[in-house]
């Protein structure tokens, strides 16, 4: 057992097992799932959000930390940054190389495009990496696009735009194939049938995994894919967008890049941008923890807003129903919902089942919430919490199940001494998917003309709520799209049409938010979360951070792309420091020869 107080409790839980799995809780109605989301879902919390003053979306509503992102300074005015040289030029510009980017990247240079892929982190630093249930696909003989379509509308709230989810679940099949034939190890029967499971919502088994590392896997199958195209997919790392470049007719043409090691600015130009940046989670809404990866900081959000595009369904999260609860250590991570897919029920502190364990992930977060504030949650010294009584899963399907089947969450709770194959877990919401996003149609254009967006920082997709697996197969779906479509277009735009780039908006803006008289010191996109934990040390000024001198540099000779990736963090992507000056509005000292992205 937990060999500390946590004992006591978790006894109630193995007390009543037997009779637990024998018992099958009745799915909520729709009345009483909207009962129960009203009264306990963070996002009907009205003080926690707050009405946008400015932009796009001015006199909608925000949750307050994104709120001040959309409207803070930029990091920099736009006469502090030099647009005279440019140091990549380029056909597809994507920013973000998780999923969507990836995905994007590989079919535009399938085009033929010559392709710049610039990421924050790494290749593959996203919150594909951290998925693990698995992706949807209708690709069975009792299943179809169109049973799948009415799932992911319904539990979307059908606040999803159909064209979207028409987009996601007819072209899920091939998809799957895609991957497939592109090496991602799925999980198979002898024979090579897919092994195909329910999630929370579905009405058919169509859940492809990769046992519990499916995000893993299909992100190391994308990133090797676009790594392995040296010859027209160049990647530049450790590298952030921090602002959108426009050309005098108000087209999207490029973007004002930032080292985050050594704080330099670079100028990309492209005759297409695609932003596929990812969530938010790291923005830690209403203090929730997370399961996001370090990178998820809403840049794609305050970007694209800054240059003009809408945002839809900005005011919906997504809030994943199990979040490690205990250890500390593992505060927010996810427990995927597979573990409840394979027999885990969900237990109060009374040892009842309290709700369906497949309901969908905002009525099951819901739920959890209401026990937990009604006292029949489980205290503990992190946080208050239910049980997850991951022992049924081998009482259902043998022994052996946990390992063969989701080895990821055995390994991360064993770790603290805590067997999942004997011993419940404890489970509360953490704050998981940004629902909404940049609103594109379903070929990924937004009200910016060449400005696309795919993936996580998309909105429209799932509406208000999203279905398990339909995440990577969003971000693999889209980010195809955004990929095949920036293909066509390209070839249409003339380099010359993006001669004269700008960034008006970005003086317009500043302008937007001085007449709104909006205060604060708080600059964005966000870029890096922030944890100091009270230290001063972590307090100081890093590179990239809004103090740092505009500096610019030559861009790096353009090495193959997984050769990059092999260096060192200190070197990825980062050309030598420029001689110090001030960051007072002088010109930026001219660098070398100009080194484009082609080759």
């Amino acid at each position: 057992m937990y060999g500390n107080y946590l004992d006591d409790a978790a006894k109630i839980v193995a007390e009543k097992r037997e009779a637990n799995l024998k018992f099958e809780h009745d799915r909520l109605t729709a009345e009483q799932k909207d009962d129960l989301l009203l009264k306990f879902h963070p996002d009907r919390i009205k003080e926690q959000f707050t009405e946008l003053k400015i932009g796009p979306n001015k006199g909608q509503k925000a949750p307050i930390e994104l709120a001040e992102m959309l409207q803070a300074k930029p990091r920099y005015t736009a006469d502090q940054i030099d647009l005279n040289h440019v140091d990549y030029e380029t056909d597809v510009l994507v920013i973000g190389a998780g999923g969507a980017g990836c995905s994007a990247a590989i079919m535009a240079s399938e085009a033929g495009a010559k392709v710049l892929l610039a990421t924050k982190l790494r290749p593959g630093d996203a919150n594909t990496m951290m998925a693990e249930g698995g992706i949807q696909a209708a690709d069975k003989p009792n299943d179809s696009p169109a049973q799948h379509f009415l799932d992911c509308y319904g539990g979307g709230h059908f606040d999803g735009k159909p064209e979207l989810v028409y987009t996601l679940t007819n072209k899920a099949p091939s998809v799957i194939k895609w991957l497939n034939d592109l090496g991602v190890e799925f999980d198979k029967e002898a024979d090579g049938t897919m092994v195909t499971t329910h999630g929370g919502g579905t009405s058919r088994k169509r859940m492809h995994a990769c046992k519990d590392y499916s995000g893993a896997e299909i992100m190391r199958t994308l990133r090797d894919e676009a790594l392995n195209r040296p010859d027209s997919i160049t990647i530049v790392d450790f590298t952030a967008a921090i602002e959108l470049i426009k050309n005098d007719k108000g087209e999207a043409c490029g973007a004002v890049l930032m080292n985050v090691e050594t704080g330099e600015l670079r100028i990309a130009k492209a005759k297409v941008v695609i932003i596929a940046t990812g969530g938010a989670g790291r923005m830690h809404y209403q203090g929730f923890p997370t399961s996001n990866h370090y990178g998820a900081t809403a840049d794609g959000l305050v970007i694209a807003y800054r240059a003009g595009a809408k945002l839809l369904y900005q005011d919906s999260l997504q809030y994943h129903p199990t979040g490690a609860a205990y250890p500390t250590q593992i505060l927010g991570k996810l427990v995927t919902e597979k573990v409840r897919s394979l027999g885990a029920k969900l237990i109060n502190k009374d040892g009842e089942v309290y709700i369906h364990p497949l309901e969908t992930r905002d009525v099951n977060a819901s739920g959890i919430i209401r026990e937990v504030r009604e006292g029949r949650g489980v205290e503990n010294d992190v946080q208050p919490a239910v049980w997850l009584d991951t022992p049924m899963i081998e009482m259902i399907h043998g022994e052996g199940t946990i390992l063969k089947s989701i080895p990821a969450m055995y390994n991360m709770f064993i770790k603290y001494g805590i067997d999942i194959r004997k011993e419940p877990i404890l489970v509360y919401p953490t704050l998981h998917y940004q629902n909404g996003g940049v609103e594109i149609n379903a070929t990924c254009h937004t009200n910016v003309a060449n400005l696309l967006v795919a993936g996580e920082a998309s909105g429209g997709v799932h509406g208000t709520n999203r279905l398990m697996g339909n995440s990577l197969l969003d971000v693999v779906v889209f980010g195809r799209e955004a990929g095949i479509e920036a293909g066509k277009m390209f070839k249409k735009i003339k380099q010359t049409e993006t001669a004269k780039m700008t960034l008006k908006h970005v003086t317009e803006f500043e302008k937007e938010r001085a007449a709104a008289k909006i205060k604060g010191d708080a600059v964005s996109p966000k870029v890096l979360p922030t944890y100091t934990h009270g230290n001063t040390e972590f307090e100081k000024a890093i590179p990239g951070a809004s103090t740092c001198p505009v500096k610019k540099a030559a861009a790096p000779k353009a090495a193959p792309a997984k050769k990059a990736a092999a260096k060192p963090a200190a070197k990825k992507a980062a050309a030598k420091p420029a001689a110090k000056k001030p960051a007072a509005k002088a010109p930026a000292k001219k660098a070398p020869a100009k080194k484009t992205a082609k080759k």
